[in-house]
């Protein structure tokens, strides 16, 4: 059985997923862009029951958009990092991949919502790459 740990920026929220993840996706919609400030949330998914949290439970607040079937976000309350949650049904947890210390055992499957993709996502792929922030 797999087992990963992830947090958030500031370290205060730690959580474990134990078990594996089902799916990887990469979601273009205007909402994932626009709370992530980013082309696209890259967003895992586990057994509800795969979530354990090891520290800073009570620094996590959650966000749903109550116009939305679905959409939500929990984050820490010191550094505003996207942390793991336990999607609205209760069916799954969410995961935000970038959050995790070591990489998932699974590739992305898809790219959803693509259709709404920013504009600039595929013409950014070509961009000048450097390994660190330029000079």
């Amino acid at each position: 059985m797999s087992d990963y740990q992830g947090g958030c920026l500031c370290g205060r929220v730690r959580y474990r997923i134990r078990g594996p993840f089902h799916q990887f996706h990469q979601c273009h919609c205007s909402r994932c862009r626009r709370f992530s400030g980013t082309a696209h949330a890259a967003n895992l998914i586990a057994a509800a029951d795969s979530l354990e949290w090891l520290q800073g439970e009570d620094q996590v607040r959650r966000f749903d958009l109550p116009e939305a079937k679905s959409f939500s976000r929990a984050f820490c309350t010191h550094c505003g990092s996207m942390v793991a949650y336990l999607k609205r049904d209760g069916s799954a947890v969410t995961v935000p991949a970038g959050g995790l210390d070591q990489e998932p055992d699974i590739d992305p499957n898809d790219h959803i919502f693509y259709d709404d993709r920013a504009h600039w996502y595929e013409t950014g792929l070509g961009a000048k790459k450097y390994r660190q922030a330029p000079e």
